[in-house]
């Protein structure tokens, strides 16, 4: 609550109130008022420049779209040109993975059951 000096108690109100009023930080409302303002113009003018220039930004925009668009358009084409050899190159891994592992199979149950291939191919009956 309040700070303690020599174990009396001190009122933060009545201290805030001792020191006085806050010194100013910043311009005041008459600084405000007393600007200088431009004139109608000086308005217009400003705001000739800001439509002029909104309208060269929307302009870049607008190309740096269509460059976008033709750019996605060719990554479109080359990825639906080659989806179909794609489609392909998947089955011809998928049927060759399907033998390797008919292939390790076998392997596996002739070793699961002691017979070493080794001795099969040495004694000439493979």
């Amino acid at each position: 609550m309040g700070q303690q000096n020599n174990g009396a108690y001190m009122n933060p109100i009545a201290m805030a109130r001792a020191r006085g009023p806050a010194p100013n930080s910043g311009p005041t409302i008459q600084d405000y008022l007393n600007r200088p303002r431009p004139t109608w113009e000086e308005v217009k003018e400003q705001l000739e420049k800001k439509k002029k220039g909104s309208r060269a930004l929307a302009e870049f925009e607008e190309k740096m779209n269509e460059n976008w668009r033709k750019e996605l358009e060719k990554h479109r084409e080359k990825l639906l040109g080659g989806s179909e050899s794609s489609s392909k190159k998947k089955e011809k891994k998928k049927k060759e993975k399907k033998k390797s592992s008919r292939v390790s199979k076998v392997f596996s149950f002739l070793n699961f059951f002691g017979f070493r291939l080794v001795s099969l191919c040495h004694s000439g009956s493979l």
